[in-house]
């Protein structure tokens, strides 16, 4: 219990009576070790990842958790339960697929249409969710903490599902969640998602060459069997 108290009251202060609370520094170090995991296509960043959801969601209600910054960002709070929602159903998804003795996800382009159906939740989903947000007392702009909780959705959605593009959908997030989160005060965050930008578009070209070459070896492996195969007529 004592722990537990120690961790909700530890901050770390700064100049001019700035201080960040160590629960949003700690949520946000499991958050970047998960994502380096999913990179990696690693089962265990599913649980890594959720320590830090639960972290981030007492820091992200602010004035439920009696935090120094009272500051509320449902959005980001909501995303924290929504992520542990997703976690579990990719974590299931991807320990099952390495225990049928394969790797964990192999990465797969989205068809076109659910490119389009990802474009259309992301939007329609923002528009549907800012007013909601706004009634229910959320840190203006809202809209941007609607979108943030929705591209966080369709993304850990997408990692689940082992889509490349959902390396896109997190750029997408660090680009509205840097300004929000640095306006807001909770300046860790911020820093952290600027440091994610960075981090998710080189996780994009890790399973982008991941998906090449294995496109590369099963088109290799066509050829060659068409070329063994006495049936193929060759001119």
């Amino acid at each position: 219990m004592d722990l537990l108290q120690w961790l909700f009251d530890a901050r770390i202060d700064f100049a001019n009576g700035q201080f960040l609370l160590l629960r949003e520094v700690l949520g946000n170090v499991f958050g970047l070790l998960s994502a380096f995991g999913g990179m990696r296509r690693k089962v265990w960043a599913w649980p890594i990842g959720i320590i830090g959801n639960l972290l981030l969601l007492t820091v992200f209600l602010g004035s439920v958790f009696g935090n120094p910054n009272s500051v509320d960002l449902l959005g980001q709070a909501g995303r924290q339960v929504m992520f542990i929602a997703t976690s579990i159903y990719g974590w299931v998804r991807w320990r099952e697929a390495k225990n049928s003795g394969g790797t964990a996800v192999e990465p797969e382009w989205a068809s076109w249409g659910t490119r389009a159906l990802l474009l259309v939740a992301l939007l329609g989903g923002t528009a549907a969710l800012t007013p909601l947000f706004r009634a229910l007392g959320s840190y203006e702009p809202v809209w941007a903490d609607a979108w943030i909780f929705m591209g966080s959705l369709l993304a850990t959605f997408g990692m689940a599902k082992g889509w490349v593009e959902f390396w896109l959908i997190w750029v997408a997030v660090d680009l509205v969640g840097v300004p929000l989160l640095w306006s807001a005060g909770y300046y860790a965050s911020a820093f952290m998602y600027v440091f994610y930008g960075a981090f998710t578009l080189v996780g994009f070209f890790v399973w982008w060459r991941v998906r090449r070459r294995r496109g590369e070896a099963e088109l290799r492996v066509t050829v060659e069997t068409a070329h063994l195969d006495p049936t193929v007529r060759r001119e």
